[in-house]
């Protein structure tokens, strides 16, 4: 039988490891998203010197395991006396940026392939009329391609944000106490694995089913606002923007 006795107790427990996975999530989100936008568009480019790079780094990335990855940044760079006397290492000794840096790098890879598949979707006409209203390379990536290219990937997006907050769970493994972190620690104090992990799931179930609710009702209200909008929206703003 469930002690749920046990349960509610190290519920408020639990809850403190929420803010650390919140933290990491963001955090590693935004990395990946800074990382992977020169990364999509060069995955997209004509010359190899671009698309190649582009192309190892996504296939290297996701063709190894996260946890994998946790530990070549934390245990592995420690390792090189070049990262010990470099001003860098204030940083790579510290778990929490460390857990940041490895999974900022593999969910750019993800959110990369995301964007530049998102942009192929794209079509040719509204780019090209930018380009003969006079748009520069950048007006036209602000005013067309981007808009158009935010609203075709936010779909596939949403799932690498969920995955992304259950990878965090990968934090405990370099004693980082977030939410799978500071469960472990009540398991080792209670020796209750069952009521322990169990609760922590259903606070990580909570997370994700909320956050995949949010992220719908956004996906949703931009899919309204392209039936309210007419299609040459993007042309009509490079035609502002060229104005």
């Amino acid at each position: 039988m469930l002690d749920f006795q046990l349960m509610s107790d190290a519920f408020p427990r639990l809850i403190e490891g929420v803010g650390v996975t919140g933290k990491l999530a963001v955090l590693i989100l935004i990395l990946g998203m800074v990382l992977a936008i020169p990364i999509a568009y060069a995955r997209n480019a004509r010359s190899k010197y671009l698309h190649g790079p582009a192309n190892a780094y996504i296939l290297v990335i996701r063709g190894i395991p996260s946890l994998l990855q946790v530990f070549l940044v934390y245990y592995g760079m420690s390792q090189l006396d070049v990262v010990r006397h470099s001003a860098l290492w204030p940083i790579l000794r510290d778990p929490f940026w460390c857990v940041i840096i490895a999974l900022g790098l593999n969910s750019a890879a993800y959110t990369a392939e995301i964007i530049s598949g998102a942009l192929r979707l794209i079509a040719k006409g509204p780019v090209e009329a930018a380009y003969a209203l006079g748009l520069s390379w950048f007006q036209t990536q602000r005013k067309v391609t981007i808009p158009l290219a935010v609203r075709a990937a936010l779909p596939a997006y949403e799932n690498e944000i969920i995955l992304t907050v259950k990878a965090t769970s990968l934090a405990s493994t370099v004693t980082l106490m977030d939410l799978t972190g500071v469960a472990r620690l009540e398991v080792s104090n209670t020796y209750a694995p069952y009521e322990i992990f169990l609760t922590a799931g259903a606070i990580y179930f909570c997370i994700t089913t909320t956050l995949s609710w949010l992220l719908r009702r956004l996906e949703q209200r931009l899919s309204i606002e392209n039936l309210k909008t007419p299609a040459s929206t993007p042309l009509q703003n490079a035609q502002a923007a060229h104005a």
